[in-house]
């Protein structure tokens, strides 16, 4: 029956998924490293579960398995630490090894370096051994247990990497079902719209269908930033479509959009953004529209009546985007951390996730550019932007 120890050993030798598999060739380049090093002819990486030994890379052997009964380096696993015998026959763990005593092996110098994960779990060795007589010198100790380590690394890599790709796959299949389920809603919303803007009722109420007109562009609008956005999503944000994009028509839009708040509010926006940038139109309405929203919603929060600056200016290699306002500026040591998910701003009372900063960064990443908080000549916060020419 395996023990505690022994079940913890194999859940994260699983993690890995490394038994089984072809050997890899990076793992097959430490080994033979390891080898060189050490000066001897032979080594292996050793995963050991609760039941056997899996040589996973191996120089000077053809890689296999054996019984934990009949591992040398099983033996020495309990006490996870390097291990240097100079002849096995000398040393009572290993007397009487069928790989030592001529059965499976005639193993005369050993050592081995422990392989240990992130979370203290000793999964197996990094083993050098020879059917000679032998020694470490103090380097080749060291560089055996860097090689261990090295060894640790890749297979975090690698894990992490899977990982990351099965949460992509999710993601993405989560973002289809979200585009189906939101795309119904909108697309009925737009059609009831259409339908009261075409009806003779309208002809006498001119400023009811004016209200219906902007109702339906803001629709369109949603429909259209859900379906890039969803597309954005599904590909980790990696690929923005560039166009030509006329800054003022932006913050025109999003204008549009905020227009409840900022009569609400009694919110004074300025804009002086009149100038063509290289963006994704989509992305950038986003990311200006979280920026004056909270612009307006944060300084309401202060107590001040709103008051906003959209602008952008052309640097030599791009273009910087700026929205101040007149609230609270954010404390220094807080500006990086708002951009990071679930953060909320230094007034926690304002409604929101906390999710508005951290997409804002990741579309500027996406763009090739930066994004960061100062403080506004205003008073207030300055949040700017700044988009590369060529990304």
């Amino acid at each position: 029956m395996s023990t505690a120890h022994e079940v913890t050993r194999r859940e994260a030798v699983d993690q890995y998924r490394i038994v089984g598999g072809l050997p890899e060739p990076d793992l097959q380049g430490l080994v033979e490293l390891a080898s060189t090093v050490c000066g001897v002819s032979t080594a292996v990486i050793n995963i050991i579960d609760d039941r056997a030994q899996h040589q996973v890379a191996a120089v000077g052997v053809q890689a296999a398995s054996c019984s934990i009964e009949d591992s040398m380096c099983a033996a020495v696993l309990v006490d996870p630490r390097r291990v240097v015998v100079p002849d096995a026959r000398e040393d009572v763990r290993f007397q009487d090894n069928p790989f030592v005593t001529g059965v499976i092996a005639s193993v005369r110098f050993y050592a081995s370096s422990p392989l240990i994960t992130p979370a203290g779990v000793a999964i197996g060795t990094l083993c050098v051994f020879d059917d000679q007589v032998g020694e470490l010198t103090d380097a080749s100790a060291r560089a055996l247990d860097l090689l261990a380590h090295q060894v640790i690394d890749v297979l975090e890599l690698r894990r992490l990497t899977r990982d990351l790709a099965e949460s992509n796959a999710q993601l993405e299949q989560f973002a289809t079902q979200v585009s189906h389920d939101l795309r119904n809603p909108l697309t009925a919303l737009s059609g009831f719209l259409e339908l009261a803007a075409d009806s003779p009722e309208m002809v006498d109420a001119p400023r009811a269908a004016r209200s219906l007109e902007r109702a339906e562009s803001a629709a369109a609008r949603m429909s259209a930033m859900v379906t890039d956005l969803l597309d954005f999503a599904r590909m980790g944000g990696a690929r923005p479509h560039f166009t030509r994009v006329d800054v003022g028509e932006i913050v025109d839009a999003v204008l549009e959009d905020l227009d409840g708040a900022v009569v609400e509010t009694g919110a004074e926006i300025v804009v002086d953004a009149s100038m063509f940038v290289r963006a994704d139109d989509t992305l950038l309405r986003v990311l200006l529209q979280n920026l004056i929203a909270n612009a307006v919603k944060f300084t309401v929060a202060a107590g001040r009546v709103p008051r906003v600056l959209v602008s952008v200016e052309q640097l030599p290699d791009g273009w910087r985007l700026t929205v101040d306002d007149n609230g609270d500026a954010v404390e220094p040591a807080l500006r990086d951390r708002m951009f990071e998910p679930m953060q909320r701003g230094h007034d926690a009372e304002v409604q929101g996730l906390g999710i508005g900063l951290a997409t804002c960064r990741r579309i500027a990443l996406a763009h090739g550019g930066h994004i960061g908080l100062d403080e506004s000549p205003a008073g207030g916060t300055r949040a700017w932007v700044v988009l590369p020419r060529a990304a």
